[in-house]
């Protein structure tokens, strides 16, 4: 919605988008195979295999006298495209053809094997646990889209031509991935260390047929492969006082390039230092953290106001630093049948870029040094009060997320940047029939807030309303 329209009715739905609607489709198989020698040594192996497919059915732009222009433009200068915005809010007809509808429609294949080698032991003052894994993984995306043609007419929508299924993308892209790991805890009396190393070996592809072949015969067939490996070490350390324990750890990260040849992967050096304690009931922790990104990967994807191809671009340097902390309590004495523990969480993230690029993605823009990333709170929170009892559970919870802004930028945010902080409570409950069964009930937004949650992929769109879920949980 424009910021006008959210402002008077944020659920209103466009005579445009009467058509938008996305069907999904989910299978997923898992088989575990657990090999134990002993209790010191054994070996797990998983199989898996995860399959997705989805048609998002959506408003993708207006086209008059042969002038097409994006819904996500529009919507953000509705008074610069007072024709565009009309036909899309249905105020006035239209010719045919003017909405232009895409089905995105997209098949995912994942699947893999992947097993762990465990193995430990004890000494005098001392503990030792080497883990070994091994992974091979293929996952894949088949796109085979089109647009159709809408007029409309008193509000309306009318089919004036219906698109030919592969004419606006028409590709599969996949990744072969091998990875294997080795991580080794030693535990001294109060010190524990945990060294790490990973590899990983990625080739990735993309065959696009082109939109002239949706029969995939191969006549416009055009192929491209990109390679990368990389080792990823990692140290993590815990010391254990009496009431409290320090623990931190520096690692590498890594995100891997697209198809593109020659891309370079995404690369990172994250570091964090924290504290856990005890007291009297009362326990909790706080983390501070730095990342510090050489290589930020995005992405071009209709989600966050690009045109959906999945290219990947080099978003430069940027450094993520910040400070979590956790804080429990439970106000009833331990021998009490009920328990009613109240747990409170803050995060507070601070990003800042350190070199200028330009991109044409909505989120990113002409990004300089010192801007902010886009749809980062610096603050947000969230707290959970819950009563406990062998037969049943109550927990209220409640969240905030910080305004943010939906541009990288600096200083004030733009009120057409923004999206306002909010706060929700949600309320869950579980009666127990027994060990085995529960019933469940759960409120989202129990008092019914309305709050705008993003900026893409096109204008700003509400948080959930008010909604309940009655179930059965069952567990043997």
């Amino acid at each position: 919605l424009s910021d006008a329209d959210f402002e008077a009715t944020p659920f209103r739905r466009y005579s445009g988008t009467q058509q938008d609607e996305m069907v999904n489709d989910h299978k997923q198989f898992l088989l575990t195979h657990l090999l134990a020698f002993s209790d010191n040594f054994h070996i797990t192996t998983h199989a898996y295999y995860n399959g997705f497919s989805r048609n998002w059915y959506k408003l993708d732009a207006v086209s008059l006298d042969g002038d097409r222009r994006g819904v996500s433009g529009i919507l953000a200068d509705p008074s610069g495209n007072p024709e565009y915005f009309d036909v899309i809010t249905g105020t006035v007809d239209s010719p045919n053809d003017a909405l232009l509808v895409k089905a995105n429609n997209r098949n995912y294949i994942s699947k893999g094997l992947q097993t762990k080698l465990d193995y430990h032991w004890s000494g005098e003052n001392t503990f030792h646990d080497i883990e070994i894994g091994l992974r091979y993984h293929y996952d894949e995306e088949d796109r085979f889209q089109w647009v159709d043609g809408y007029s409309i007419n008193e509000g309306n929508m009318i089919r004036t031509t219906a698109g030919t299924p592969g004419t606006d993308a028409n590709r599969i892209s996949d990744a072969r991935a091998f990875a294997s790991f080795a991580l080794y805890k030693f535990k001294y009396k109060d010190l524990t260390l945990t060294p790490g190393l990973r590899y990983e070996n990625v080739t990735l592809g993309r065959t696009n047929f082109g939109s002239d072949d949706v029969e995939r015969i191969g006549t416009d067939l055009s192929v491209r492969e990109n390679k990368t490996d990389v080792w990823i070490p990692g140290l993590g350390f815990n010391y254990n006082f009496d009431k409290f324990s320090v623990f931190g750890g520096i690692h590498k990260g890594f995100s891997p390039p697209t198809s593109s040849e020659g891309e370079k992967a995404e690369e990172s050096i994250n570091v964090e230092l924290g504290s856990r304690f005890t007291f009297n009931g009362f326990s909790g922790e706080i983390v501070g953290f730095f990342n510090d990104y050489s290589n930020l990967l995005g992405s071009d994807l209709a989600a966050t106001g690009g045109t959906g191809s999945l290219e990947q671009f080099n978003a430069g340097e940027v450094n993520v630093q910040g400070v979590e902390i956790l804080l429990n309590y439970d106000f009833m004495p331990s021998e009490s049948a009920f328990k009613l523990p109240l747990t409170f969480a803050y995060t507070y993230t601070d990003t800042e870029f350190q070199s200028s690029f330009d991109s044409a993605e909505d989120i990113w823009g002409e990004v300089a040094v010192g801007d902010e990333m886009p749809y980062i709170s610096k603050h947000q929170f969230n707290t959970i009060l819950s009563l406990e009892h062998s037969s049943f559970d109550l927990n209220l919870s409640g969240r905030y997320n910080g305004e943010f802004r939906t541009r990288a930028g600096q200083g004030a945010i733009p009120d057409d940047e923004k999206v306002p902080s909010s706060f929700v409570l949600d309320l869950a409950g579980a009666y127990h029939l027994n060990p085995n069964a529960s019933i469940t009930l759960n409120f989202i937004n129990l008092l019914d807030e309305e709050y705008a949650v993003s900026r893409v992929p096109a204008g700003l769109r509400p948080g959930h309303p008010l909604g309940a879920y009655l179930g059965v949980r069952l567990q043997y």
